[in-house]
């Protein structure tokens, strides 16, 4: 299965930009040894995917209600964004953890439903910069991961130290490798022979200078990125630097 380069582009970019952006990653997708998948706002998504059919990019959201439909203002369903052109959504971003309060248990329904509408979620997990310095980071994301996947999960998982995020600051890259280890072995543990065809996406202050080395450590499966994907030249040349022994 070939790497997952994910863009995350946040609360960033108008339609204008966003056309652009996409306009400049489809001229080069089909150069890449990897899947490309970019996570637009849900007000350009529509937008995005139209722009993008045809081209082997993938478009994605960046949460979805746990609720097909309903009396829920300013939410937005799974089966919503399948219709606006969706294949995938991140589901329990560090942010989202963080400032909308969500656990483990909504991020699991909010799963189960993005599967049920045919959708790929990454789901997120990571610990926080307290966590690790309490030597407790392999603990908190074992249980992120054994309470965030439903039954049955399929997708992607992105482990993101929430400290790395937006800093400029990575763990090194044998912590990487031991916690995208130990994720690997509670998939296998949990799924047996479907959890090796899970990616584990690295995600956390990636960009070009560090690509190469963080795509080369065992079990990285791809990379979660967020400020370096909202440019072209940068997210593509994270997506150039998947190793060759993919």
């Amino acid at each position: 299965m070939l790497p997952l380069i994910a863009g995350n582009w946040k609360m960033h970019l108008l339609r204008e930009e966003a056309i652009r952006l996409v306009s400049a990653l489809r001229a080069e997708a089909t150069s890449l040894a990897c899947e490309l998948l970019v996570c637009p706002p849900a007000t350009v998504l529509a937008d995005v995917a139209t722009h993008l059919a045809g081209s082997p990019i993938m478009v994605g959201g960046q949460d979805c209600h746990q609720a097909s439909f309903g009396p829920h203002t300013g939410d937005i369903s799974a089966p919503m964004l399948r219709d606006a052109g969706a294949s995938w959504v991140i589901l329990g971003h560090s942010e989202r953890r963080s400032d909308h309060h969500e656990s483990d248990a909504l991020v699991c329904a909010k799963a189960k439903a993005a599967l049920a509408a045919g959708l790929k979620p990454i789901v997120c997990v990571g610990e926080t910069q307290a966590e690790r310095v309490a030597g407790q980071a392999e603990r908190v994301v074992s249980t992120q991961l054994a309470h965030s996947l439903p039954d049955g999960f399929s997708g992607a998982v992105a482990y993101e130290p929430v400290w790395a995020i937006g800093t400029g600051h990575t763990p090194t890259e044998t912590e990487i490798a031991a916690m995208h280890g130990m994720i690997r072995k509670a998939l296998q543990a949990r799924m047996g022979a479907a959890g090796e065809a899970i990616r584990i996406l690295y995600g956390g202050s990636v960009k070009p200078e560090n690509a190469k080395s963080l795509l080369a450590i065992p079990d990285v499966g791809g990379a979660l990125v967020g400020g370096a994907s909202l440019k072209a030249e940068s997210f593509l040349a994270i997506a150039r630097a998947v190793p060759s022994r993919h």
